[in-house]
C-alpha cells in the first residue's frame, strides 16, 4: 500500500456523524436539508432524452464554462477557457494543489482553523504544509498580518476558505486588501491565493471579499453543493488564469476524464436561470437570525456568523472538544463536530451545522447549553 495513504487518518467528522441515532438532533455534517429545485433536474432530464449521456470535453461543456465565467466575472478570468468543471469542489481543490505545487520546492500555507481536506490532499502529494492560526481572542477573525507572517521562502500558495468552515468567519475587503498589498510588495515569484468559495452564497456581511476581484494570482474553487442543496450531484469548478488552467485541465482529465454530463446539464439550467444560484440564500439568512438569537440566549461563548451555515460554541472551562461531542451524543442526543477535527488551533470548540431548520437548531442549542453549562457548574 502507498505509505502516504496509510499515514493519513480517516475523517473524524464522519466518525462522529456515524454515531447519530434515529432520534438525534443532527447538528453535525455540513449538508443542506433543503431539497433541490425540481425544474433544474427536469431540464437536465430533457437534455438527456434529446442527447443521451455522452462525454463532454475534459474541461466541461463549453456553454456551461462560459456561463460560470460570466457569472463571476473575475478580472482576467471571465472566459470559458478560464473554467474547468470538476467532480465537486473537493476534486477542484485537489487538481489545483496537484497541478500548481512542486513537492520538491514548494510549501502550502493553510489558514486555520480549516477543513482538513487541504492538509490531507497535500499529504497525498508529498507536499509540505505550514499553518497560520487566527487568534481565538479575536474570535478567529481573518488577520492579514498573521497570514503574511506565516509565509516562508518556500510558500507557493495560501489556502483561504471564506466564508470559513468551521468558524463561519469571512475575510472583509479591507483585510483582504492588506493581504494583497503585502503579497504584491514581496517581489520575486508570486504567491498564489487559493480561495475556496463554497459558502459564497451563504454570505451575510456586506464587505465579504472576493479575492479573485482583488489579486491577479488567485484561483477560485466552488460548487453547487451548498448553494443549491446538491451535495450528491458532485458538480464543482475551478476558475483560474488561462496559463495555469491548461495544466489543471490536463490533470483533471487524467483524474476523472470529465464531470458527470447530467450534473453539468443541471448546472447549466441553474446558471441560465436568473437568481437560481442564490435561490436558497433567503432561507439561510432567516435561519441565521434565529440561530444567532438562540446563541445569544444560551450563555455560551459563540463566534459571529459572517457566512456559511455553521455556528461555533466554546466548551466551558477548557473542556476537550472530542469528549464534549461524545458526551452530547450520549447524554442529550445532539450531534456536534469537535473543533479538534479542524486542527489543534480549534480545540475547545464545537461546530454546529444549523441546516436542520430553526426549530431543531434552537432545541439543539438549548440542550447543548444546558448540558455544557450544567456540567461546568458540577466541575466547580
Amino acid at each position: 500500500m502507498n505509505p502516504r495513504v496509510e499515514a493519513i487518518p480517516g475523517s473524524l467528522i464522519r466518525q462522529i456523524a456515524a454515531k447519530k441515532r434515529a432520534t438525534s438532533i443532527d447538528l453535525g455534517l455540513g449538508e443542506p436539508s433543503l431539497l433541490p429545485t425540481p425544474s433544474h433536474l427536469d431540464a437536465a432530464m430533457a437534455y438527456v432524452r434529446a442527447h443521451g449521456l455522452r462525454y463532454t470535453q475534459n474541461a466541461g461543456d463549453p456553454e456551461l464554462r462560459a456561463l460560470i465565467a460570466r457569472y463571476y466575472r473575475y478580472p482576467g478570468m471571465s472566459e470559458a477557457e478560464n473554467v474547468c468543471v470538476t467532480t465537486g469542489s473537493q476534486e477542484a481543490m485537489y487538481v489545483v494543489i496537484k497541478s500548481l505545487l512542486n513537492p520538491a520546492t514548494d510549501e502550502l500555507l493553510v489558514v486555520e482553523p480549516a477543513f482538513q481536506s487541504y492538509v490531507k490532499m497535500a499529504a497525498l502529494e508529498g507536499l509540505t504544509v505550514t499553518t497560520t492560526v487566527m487568534r481565538e481572542n479575536d474570535d478567529f477573525a481573518f488577520d492579514a498580518e498573521r497570514i503574511l507572517a506565516g509565509i516562508t521562502p518556500r510558500t507557493r500558495a495560501i489556502v483561504i476558505c471564506s466564508p470559513c468552515n468551521p468558524t463561519g468567519r469571512s475575510i472583509p475587503r479591507a483585510e483582504a486588501e492588506k493581504l494583497v498589498a503585502g503579497l504584491r510588495s514581496r517581489g520575486g515569484d508570486p504567491i498564489w491565493l487559493l480561495h475556496d468559495e463554497i459558502y459564497r452564497e451563504q454570505s451575510f456581511i456586506d464587505d465579504a471579499a472576493e479575492l479573485g476581484q482583488l489579486y491577479d494570482y488567485t484561483i477560485v474553487t466552488n460548487s453547487l453543493s451548498k448553494s443549491n442543496a446538491l451535495t450528491g450531484l458532485r458538480l464543482g469548478w475551478i476558475i483560474a488564469p488561462r496559463r495555469e488552467m491548461d495544466a489543471m485541465i490536463k490533470c483533471h482529465a487524467w483524474v476523472t476524464s470529465c464531470a458527470d454530463t447530467f450534473a453539468q446539464a443541471v448546472a447549466k439550467s441553474i446558471f441560465e436561470t436568473p437568481g437560481a444560484i442564490r435561490e436558497h440564500a433567503a432561507w439561510y439568512s432567516e435561519a441565521r437570525g434565529t440561530v444567532m438569537h438562540a446563541l445569544a440566549a444560551s450563555g455560551l461563548r459563540a463566534l459571529p456568523i459572517d457566512g456559511s451555515f455553521y455556528a461555533c460554541v466554546q466548551v466551558p472551562d477548557g473542556g476537550l472538544s472530542l469528549q464534549a461531542a461524545l458526551n452530547l451524543i450520549d447524554d442529550v442526543d445532539v450531534v456536534t463536530i469537535p473543533g479538534i477535527a479542524f486542527g489543534s488551533s480549534f480545540e475547545g470548540w464545537l461546530r454546529l451545522s444549523w441546516v436542520a431548520g430553526s426549530e431543531k437548531s434552537q432545541a439543539g442549542i438549548s440542550r447543548i447549553a444546558n448540558h455544557l453549562l450544567g456540567h461546568a457548574k458540577k466541575q466547580t
